[in-house]
């Protein structure tokens, strides 16, 4: 089903549209926006940003919103950027995003956060507190233990909060005891090694966080709603065991103290991914499942679902009473509207974490890779555009050379502007790399984005030419402007025996399904040769979710790991890092992957030539000489940029502008190529009013 189908499918659901309640809040549908940090918290606009984030999502139908992290304390904040839910400074930005989510007539909550040994001592000087002084590798600090004064703060620390929270109007709150964070910390017995009242045994590690949500439940009040994010399961070792995470939710639901569990998954340390890419589609829906079985208040899926249809499988299943998702929301503020509405594509999120997860680790602005509006809806609006006076009412007629990633960014958002656009793209369908990545296992998604685009570039009235190639500057004569969005080739190697007919470039390999043989070598181990290694070395199996979880020991229910790779794949680079250029969330998890598959992979090399069957190294480099047997070589030794189109306009002097991979090689950035496609009219505005003084 495409992503066009899926959504005009949206209006059919039986499930995610009924409306449902979490305490005393009646919900339209099922869908609730998850928490995510924004890194908007702590600008210094009043609370400008992160309201109009908050507006554009509750005008796009979410229904019930959850805030990212709010901290109850300074040693409690997961970086600088945070907000800081017990300090007045930070009120009015907050009592701002809860007004504008009222005005756009839905609900928000406020989560409250604390993040134990996972907050970093250099953001603010403090040393992190936890239950026990065990070193994070995620927060790299080992942090001091709680004493009992220090205990009973941290309990009244959120009750101020929620009280906060509820004069700033918002209608609850959520308490973050999930991911690894502080309350999550005190159930698992690696981090909570005391032997008082608060740690020693399972009803002692209780303690804590059954504490902080009677202390919540009081000071919240009557009229609003308390929600627990709970740990399905930690997956670490040491981590909370599934009896003691059931009884923890039984008590939470007997006791009256919440009225819903969200049902996380995975710390921070965890080695088996949970939100990567690689993670099926559900995959977690058994363990929203086992909590809610055992409780009488709605429980609330959440991680690796992104679409609504896949939500109303898990609810229609019985596996949850809601559903939350969140970097959705970032791909698409209006993805309950349009897929109730049914006649819009929805953007859809590839997990691919690269501008959301991985900037929030680093304490960065959070993005969307597909959607570079996401954090920045002020800069970017939706409506209007560069002043287009000089060019009369109609805008300027443009054309887009290119249609990977950064050209269908660069025509929609011109299209959006005003602008008369004229897309023109030498392959058979749009999408660039993009067309590429969606071959990797695991990345199916990205075609996803195309679908997109195509519905959506054809919904604005875009010209879209697929199959044709500008080869010649004369063509765009009659254009006022012109996007340079040519893209990348892939660099061609010197290396004696680089032409032979095994010898083939990565875009061969992924485009144009050029045969491989039992033996590969790949030349090149960033991003791309990664890739190609994962495809190469992929194995299959009949029931992705099945096969996940026998290959982590999860919930396997009888099902086998995959069969090893029949294929022998070797991996080579010249320098010592593999994978460089894919974000820190994902690298482990690919790299762990091509391990399990049986990839060799090889640093330090340098090449002396390819022959037939085989590459001739030094390994290391300096080394003896070794063989390294191939009946296929890969080259995915980087890109150039396709820039002859862009020199030529700048002989002409016609107006124009240069953006993503023509503009910079860089390895396989997205990231960069959508944001410079989206800030496309804002450039070329300022190049067509140059160019008319």
């Amino acid at each position: 089903m495409t992503a066009v189908e899926q959504v005009r499918r949206g209006g059919r659901l039986e499930h995610v549209w009924r409306g449902g309640r979490i305490g005393p809040l009646t919900l339209p549908h099922r869908i609730v926006m998850g928490s995510m940090h924004l890194g908007l918290e702590g600008l210094d606009d009043g609370g400008r940003a992160l309201a109009e984030f908050y507006r554009e999502r509750a005008e796009g139908g979410a229904a019930l919103i959850v805030t990212g992290g709010s901290a109850v304390s300074r040693v409690g904040a997961g970086g600088r950027n945070y907000s800081f839910i017990n300090e007045d400074a930070h009120a009015p930005a907050l009592e701002r995003a809860a007004a504008a989510v009222h005005d756009a007539g839905a609900r928000i909550l406020l989560q409250l956060f604390h993040a134990g040994r996972y907050a970093y001592e250099d953001a603010f000087g403090l040393q992190p507190v936890a239950p026990s002084p065990v070193y994070s590798r995620y927060s790299r600090c080992e942090p001091r233990a709680l004493c009992e004064a220090e205990l009973l703060a941290t309990i009244e620390d959120f009750a101020r909060g929620a009280a906060r929270a509820r004069e700033l109007g918002f209608d609850g709150v959520e308490l973050m005891g999930s991911e690894g964070y502080l309350l999550n910390q005190f159930m698992a017995p690696a981090t909570n090694q005391r032997e008082d009242d608060w740690g020693g045994d399972p009803k002692r590690r209780r303690r804590f966080p059954l504490a902080v949500a009677a202390a919540v439940r009081e000071a919240w009040g009557a009229g609003g709603a308390v929600v627990y994010r709970i740990s399905g399961a930690d997956l670490v070792p040491g981590g909370a065991a599934e009896n003691e995470v059931l009884e923890l939710a039984r008590r939470l639901s007997r006791d009256g103290a919440v009225d819903g569990l969200n049902v996380g998954i995975g710390w921070h340390e965890a080695r088996i991914p949970t939100v990567q890419a690689l993670v099926p589609h559900g995959a977690w829906r058994p363990w929203a499942r086992a909590i809610r079985e055992a409780v009488d208040v709605p429980v609330i899926a959440s991680n690796r679902i992104n679409t609504l249809a896949q939500a109303d499988q898990a609810l229609a299943a019985g596996d949850a009473d809601f559903v939350s998702l969140a970097r959705p929301f970032l791909a698409d503020p209006a993805i309950v509207a349009k897929t109730r509405e049914g006649a819009r594509a929805v953007n859809v999120c590839i997990a691919c974490n690269q501008a959301c997860i991985d900037h929030s680790i680093f304490d960065r602005r959070v993005s969307c890779v597909v959607n570079p509006r996401a954090g920045y809806e002020l800069d970017l609006p939706l409506r209007g555009g560069p002043d287009r006076s000089m060019l009369g009412a109609r805008g300027a007629r443009v054309a887009v050379v290119g249609g990977g990633p950064a050209g269908m960014e660069a025509a929609r958002a011109l299209a959006t502007a005003g602008h008369r656009v004229e897309l023109f793209e030498a392959g058979e369908r749009l999408g660039g790399q993009f067309r590429m990545a969606w071959r990797i296992p695991g990345k199916e998604d990205f075609e996803r984005t195309i679908e997109y685009f195509e519905a959506e570039l054809a919904r604005l009235g875009v010209s879209v030419r697929v199959g044709e190639r500008v080869a010649d500057r004369a063509r765009l004569d009659d254009f006022d402007g012109v996007v340079v969005a040519t893209g990348v080739l892939p660099r061609h190697i010197e290396l004696p025996g680089a032409d032979l007919p095994h010898v083939h470039t990565y875009a061969e390999l992924l485009l144009d399904g050029t045969g491989v043989g039992d033996t590969v070598a790949i030349i090149g181990a960033g991003g791309i040769g990664v890739d190609v290694a994962h495809r190469l070395s992929y194995r299959a199996g009949a029931d992705a979710r099945a096969a996940f979880y026998a290959e982590f020991g999860l919930r396997a229910a009888g099902a086998a790991a995959p069969p090893p790779s029949a294929r022998r794949v070797t991996m080579m680079r010249r320098g010592a890092r593999v994978g460089e250029g894919i974000g820190p969330s994902t690298r482990w998890a690919v790299l762990d992957a091509l391990a399990r598959a049986g990839v060799e992979i090889l640093t330090g090399v340098e090449y002396l030539a390819i022959e037939p069957g085989a590459v001739r190294i030094r390994h290391p480099a300096g080394g003896e000489e070794h063989r390294v047997p191939a009946d296929t070589v890969v080259v995915a030794a980087g890109q150039r940029s396709e820039a002859w189109l862009a020199a030529e306009l700048e002989r002409a002097d016609q107006p124009h502008v240069v953006i993503g991979g023509a503009a910079l090689a860089a390895e396989l950035d997205a990231e960069r190529a959508f944001r410079e496609g989206a800030r496309a009219p804002g450039a070329l505005a300022s190049v067509l009013v140059g160019s008319r003084r």
